[in-house]
């Protein structure tokens, strides 16, 4: 095995865990919406049951549907970022584990070079 080997292999691994970091913040921000979008089919259908402001069926089954929606959504993603954030882990993991095998010299006698 040659020096730039696990150096390669280490280059690789960082930019797996930053695309993986992109996928886990984009889970982030559909988890939020997701949230945004079962409060609002909640206030909704709230809305619609009451009356107040004169809505119909149509805006009843929309908000049931939005609020369906949301929950598969939130789900969907939530388990997306926890299996994410595994393999993020994991890549970390094996980036340390590279690293600590990487023979490392200390340069202890080298001169001091004056500019």
């Amino acid at each position: 095995m040659t020096e730039d080997e696990p150096t390669d292999e280490i280059s690789d691994i960082e930019d797996r865990i930053e695309a993986l970091a992109e996928i886990a913040e984009r889970c982030r921000k559909y988890i939020l919406a997701s949230k945004i979008a079962i409060g609002s089919g909640a206030a909704l259908l709230l809305i619609t049951i009451f009356g107040l402001f004169g809505t119909g069926q149509t805006a009843a089954l929309g908000s049931i549907a939005l609020v369906l929606g949301g929950i598969v959504s939130l789900g969907s993603n939530v388990s997306t970022l926890r299996q994410t954030d595994e393999a993020i882990r994991a890549a970390e993991a094996r980036r340390a584990a590279l690293i600590g095998r990487i023979d490392l010299r200390l340069v202890v006698d080298a001169p001091l070079k004056l500019v």
